[in-house]
């Protein structure tokens, strides 16, 4: 039975994806694909609003957007189970999406007032940094690509420091997403206050009460614990008023889906289509908006680049892919897949394409394989035919996975040298920054320029100690990759996008 079963389709997709090699099954990549896939399935519907987040301006183009952020997400993740054959899904990225929002003010009619760029403008810089990524991953240099090199100018105890930080991100979008972390006008973030009985307290405690299903099946060692606990809370939000069955009926604010009408409207290339705007007239700048585009480009690039880095270096941590290096397994074709997708986002029409966040949780559900993507990629085609079902899971469901996700991630800290306040600084401001800035890559950035500066003040200090016999020889410990990447980073953070 068993051989038949190695023949078999099963068999073939076995050997493909290298599942029981992996120590997973079939059954546990597809569950964890489906677990990824709630986690980040909001995207769909905030990217399109991130974009066009002026009232009046998604009644045309918005089901175009939503169109082009699945397939993008489709495509990105394909490219993932494919080619990497790694656990690790892709779509429209949050904060880059916001960004693209900002650089053209919601809309081509209201570009005038906020630098002049049009949807079809962003696209075509959203291409060009893609295509700058690919390029760094193929241009190699004494057998390495250029992306190889970055990665190692990264210092170990920034990459250490690295899981942890996405760990606490993660959470804190859990968090967000459920309401259980509020704004507040005096300190900025607060807990959501729990006695006013309200809908945002009802969010929390669905979220809490995923959270102690998942904690408690998986201390019981049942399988498929996450998405179990996604339903429960789903289930548990409905006479909380966080579910809303209405959805499914198609009778909920904002949820309605004419499939074919939208459909026909983005391979119209119409006016009610973002399919293949950035060859209209992107390439047709503002004049005086040079320098504005170049710097552009650059924060582009280097965001998608060192939130992929992050990201996967987390996620394949978490599900023990590194190799002996701790390089994460594939990782060229990790970096192909993700500059890839960038690039047919931005023809397709949306925002960068970047490997999530959100794939920990497939991770924390056993997702060792490629299997995991596939599954992903397969429910983000059927949510563009089925996007109210898949609009029934409240984000507060959600997020009880990404704060469990957190939890597993913040283990990777005993990794880090607290012992050396030279190295402890500089991974303490990684593991901050990520969640308290909203940024992987500014986490990063910010962790390596503070590695960079004590080290260069402190090297000098420990040479002349060494030498009065107080101290022994120091190491030199900047590479000139580091130095390099340090550079970029000060780029990012201090030259302004804009002359104006």
């Amino acid at each position: 039975m068993e051989e038949q079963q190695k023949k078999g389709f099963l068999g073939k997709v076995d050997n493909f994806f290298g599942i029981r090699k992996s120590g997973s099954t079939i059954r546990t990549e597809i569950v964890a694909g489906l677990v990824t896939f709630l986690a980040m399935v909001y995207i769909l519907t905030v990217n399109p609003n991130s974009i066009f987040y002026i009232t009046g301006i998604a009644d045309s183009m918005w089901a175009s957007l939503f169109i082009a952020t699945a397939l993008g997400a489709v495509i990105g993740t394909l490219l993932m189970a494919f080619l990497a054959k790694l656990p690790l899904a892709q779509a429209s990225g949050m904060g880059l999406n916001s960004a693209v929002g900002g650089l053209i003010g919601g809309s081509s009619a209201a570009a005038a007032i906020t630098g002049g760029f049009t949807l079809a403008n962003a696209m075509f810089i959203v291409l060009i940094s893609g295509i700058i990524f690919f390029a760094l991953s193929c241009i190699s240099v004494k057998g390495k690509s250029l992306r190889q090199y970055i990665f190692e100018g990264i210092p170990t105890s920034i990459k250490v420091a690295i899981p942890t930080g996405i760990g606490l991100f993660i959470a804190f979008i859990g968090f967000q997403n459920s309401g259980i972390i509020v704004g507040n006008p005096f300190t900025l973030v607060d807990l959501v206050t729990f006695t006013n009985y309200d809908i945002a307290v009802n969010s929390a405690v669905v979220c809490f009460i995923g959270l102690f299903l998942i904690a408690i099946l998986s201390h019981l060692k049942v399988k498929g614990a996450v998405i179990i606990g996604i339903l429960g809370a789903t289930i548990i939000g409905i006479p909380l008023g966080i579910t809303d069955l209405g959805v499914v009926a198609g009778n909920s604010d904002g949820i309605t889906w004419k499939f074919w009408e939208n459909y026909a409207n983005f391979f119209s290339f119409g006016d009610k289509s973002v399919l293949g705007i950035a060859f209209k007239d992107g390439w047709s700048f503002p004049s005086g908006t040079i320098f504005t585009v170049i710097m552009t480009v650059i924060s582009f690039s280097m965001i998608d680049m060192f939130d992929t880095m992050g990201t996967c270096l987390g996620c394949c941590a978490e599900a023990g892919l590194l190799d002996e290096n701790g390089v994460p397994v594939r990782y060229d074709r990790i970096m192909y897949s993700d500059s890839i997708a960038t690039c047919a986002g931005a023809l397709l029409g949306t925002s960068t394409v970047t490997t999530f966040v959100e794939s920990g949780a497939g991770v924390a559900a056993g997702g060792k394989t490629g299997l995991t993507a596939l599954t992903t990629a397969c429910l983000f085609l059927l949510a563009t035919l089925l996007l109210p079902v898949f609009a029934l899971i409240p984000s507060a469901a959600s997020a009880s996975a990404l704060v469990y996700v957190g939890v597993l991630m913040m283990k990777n800290v005993t990794k880090v040298n607290f012992e050396s306040i030279r190295v402890a600084v500089p991974a303490f401001l990684t593991i901050i920054i990520m969640p308290l800035g909203y940024s992987i890559t500014k986490g990063i950035g910010v962790g390596i320029l503070s590695f960079v500066i004590i080290s260069l003040l402190t090297y000098p200090i420990d040479y002349i100690l060494y030498k009065n016999g107080k101290r022994e020889k120091p190491t030199w410990r900047i590479s000139l990759f580091t130095a390099i990447v340090a550079v970029l980073f000060a780029v990012y953070f201090f030259v302004p996008t804009s002359l104006g």
